[in-house]
């Protein structure tokens, strides 16, 4: 006797396996996914392409691309970044940030973005340097919905108990795969969300 799936789970177990999504056919029948195309290569990454953003002075990204999916995880607002961005957001994701939420007995569905590409200073500040935002390389993750429906907050719940030592995990486990890592206990700037970058520094990760 045949086992017929309906068609909804078989779409999460697609966009759920290890590997990321194998069949990008049947990954664009979920909502919301409709006209969306593989990025930078990358099965794990669905959204669209931009081409070149160019800002004002050094501000800019070449071979952009707006990412709605992220190995099977929808971004609450598309994030225009650059590929190298984009491809270890993926990494992540599917290799670390799942195994920290692991302990709640779900996987991340969505995540909350706050911010890409800007074309602006460090924190807005007048006279700081160049945010790796205007470059395409950072983006900024205020919240994380779980398939159970419980969501972590950066705001609400760093800190705090069971959920909090989740949030402190999926800060830990970013400090690697980007360059830099920022949340809380960094600044008064980051009260309500992770900074993740792909800035490169002689010393290795910078996480705080």
């Amino acid at each position: 006797m045949k086992l017929l799936l309906p068609l909804g789970l078989f779409v999460f177990l697609a966009a759920c396996g290890r590997s990321g999504v194998n069949n990008i056919p049947e990954y664009n029948n979920a909502a919301g996914t409709a006209g969306l195309v593989q990025l930078c290569g990358n099965p794990n990454l669905l959204g669209r392409k931009i081409g070149n953003v160019d800002g004002q002075g050094a501000c800019g990204i070449r071979n952009a691309v707006s990412v709605e999916f992220v190995s099977g995880v929808r971004l609450s607002q598309p994030a225009r970044l650059n590929c190298r961005t984009a491809n270890t957001l993926a990494d992540w994701v599917e290799d670390d940030a799942q195994a920290a939420v692991r302990k709640l007995r779900s996987r991340i569905t969505e995540m909350t973005v706050l911010a890409s590409y800007a074309c602006r200073s460090r924190n807005s500040q007048r006279g700081a340097r160049l945010s790796e935002h205007a470059l395409g390389n950072a983006i900024d993750i205020g919240a994380f919905t779980l398939g159970n429906g419980e969501v972590l907050s950066v705001e609400n719940n760093w800190g705090n108990g069971r959920k909090g030592g989740v949030m402190e995990r999926l800060h830990k486990s970013a400090c690697g795969p980007f360059g830099t890592v920022l949340g809380p206990l960094s600044d008064r700037f980051h009260y309500n969300h992770f900074h993740l970058d792909t800035a490169s520094y002689r010393s290795g990760s910078y996480c705080r």
